[in-house]
């Protein structure tokens, strides 16, 4: 159980960190939104399953 959650946070720390060398390295407002966007709603559903509360 608890390796799946590092997992699952180890491969969302690897999605930011591509993502941020992204933005940084194109730096288009329209590109930056759509990215934050998706970042958002990945780490929401992240949190979901993963939040206080939850077993796996």
């Amino acid at each position: 159980m608890a390796t799946s959650r590092a997992l699952a946070l180890l491969a969302f720390a690897a999605f930011l960190i591509f993502f941020g060398v992204v933005l940084v390295k194109v730096p288009r407002v329209d590109l930056s939104v759509a990215i934050l966007i998706g970042l958002a709603l990945a780490g929401y559903d992240l949190w979901t399953q993963l939040g206080p509360g939850r077993r796996l």
